[in-house]
C-alpha cells in the first residue's frame, strides 16, 4: 500500500522508470532485506501483499480497501504460504507473482494513457532487457540462453519416429509420410515398416492421408480418431500412452 504520493507516469520512459523503481524495491525485499521481509510476513496476520514502490523501496501491507483499486494489486496472502514451504521455494513463488504484478502495473499505465501499438511494443522491449525478479532471486539471470540450448538438445533426443516428421510436432505424432530427402540410407527401412503398420485399435493399414500417433510405451501406432487425439491436442502431449498402456499403469 502506497502511503506517499508518487508522480503518475505518462510517457513510455516514465512508465519504464516507474517499473525499474518498483522492481529494485522488490529485489531488495527478496535478497538483501530478506530477513526483514521474512519476519514481516507473519502467517498469523491477515492477508498481506508485497508492494514495490517507485522510489526503490518495498512495503508489506494489507491490500487497499478501495474497490476497484487505483492500481492493480499484488498477490494476496503471501504470508500464509511462508511456513508451509521451503524458504527458497516461497521466495521464488513471491518473485514470480511480483514479476506478474510489475507487468500489470506497467501496462495499466499504458492503457490508462492511451499507448499505441508501437509504444506498448517499445515499453515491453525495454522491460524485457532486464532480468526478471525470479531470475535474480534464483540466480538464473542467464536463463534464456540456457533454456534455448536445453530446448535444442531435447529436440535432438526425439525418438526415431518423431524425427521423421515434416513439421515439429509432439513426440510420436505422424501427420504424413516422411520426406525421402532426409537420411535416405537409414530411413528407407523405417518407411517400409511404417507403410506396413496397422492401427492398434481398429486394425486398418497405415494411410498417408490420415493422422496417426505412436504410443511411447508399446510403440504401436493408432489412428488419431480411434484414440480420440486430434493434431491440435497432440501438440501439447509430451509423452503419449495409448488407452491399453494407460489402463495397465492404473491397475498397477
Amino acid at each position: 500500500m502506497e502511503g506517499i504520493p508518487h508522480p503518475v507516469p505518462r510517457t513510455v520512459e516514465e512508465v519504464f522508470q516507474d517499473f525499474k523503481g518498483r522492481r529494485a524495491g522488490l529485489i531488495k525485499a527478496l535478497t538483501t532485506d530478506v530477513d526483514k521481509f521474512y519476519q514481516q510476513c507473519d502467517p498469523e496476520k491477515e492477508n498481506l501483499c508485497l508492494y514495490g514502490l517507485p522510489n526503490e523501496t518495498w512495503d508489506v501491507n494489507l491490500p487497499v480497501e478501495e474497490v476497484p483499486p487505483e492500481l492493480p494489486e499484488p498477490a494476496l496472502g503471501i504470508n500464509f504460504a511462508r511456513d508451509g514451504m521451503q524458504e527458497k521455494d516461497w521466495l521464488s513463488l513471491v518473485a514470480v507473482h511480483s514479476d506478474s504484478w510489475l507487468l500489470a502495473v506497467a501496462f495499466y499505465f499504458g492503457a490508462r494513457f492511451g499507448f499505441g501499438k508501437n509504444e506498448r511494443k517499445r515499453l515491453f522491449q525495454m522491460i524485457n532487457e532486464l532480468p526478471t525478479i525470479f531470475e535474480v532471486v534464483t540466480g538464473n539471470v542467464k536463463q534464456p540462453k540456457d533454456q534455448s540450448a536445453t530446448h535444442n538438445s531435447s529436440k535432438s533426443k526425439s525418438s526415431g519416429k518423431a524425427s521423421r516428421q515434416t513439421e515439429p510436432q509432439a513426440k510420436g505424432v505422424k501427420m504424413s509420410p516422411p520426406p525421402k530427402e532426409e537420411d535416405e540410407s537409414g530411413e528407407e527401412e523405417e518407411e517400409d515398416d511404417e507403410q506396413g503398420a496397422t492401427c492398434g485399435a481398429c486394425g486398418d493399414n497405415y494411410g498417408t492421408d490420415e493422422f496417426w500417433i505412436c504410443c511411447d510405451v508399446c510403440e504401436r501406432w493408432f489412428h488419431g480418431k480411434c484414440v480420440k487425439i486430434t493434431p491440435a491436442k497432440a501438440e501439447h502431449i509430451k509423452q503419449y500412452k495409448c488407452p491399453s498402456c494407460s489402463n495397465k499403469r492404473a491397475r498397477v
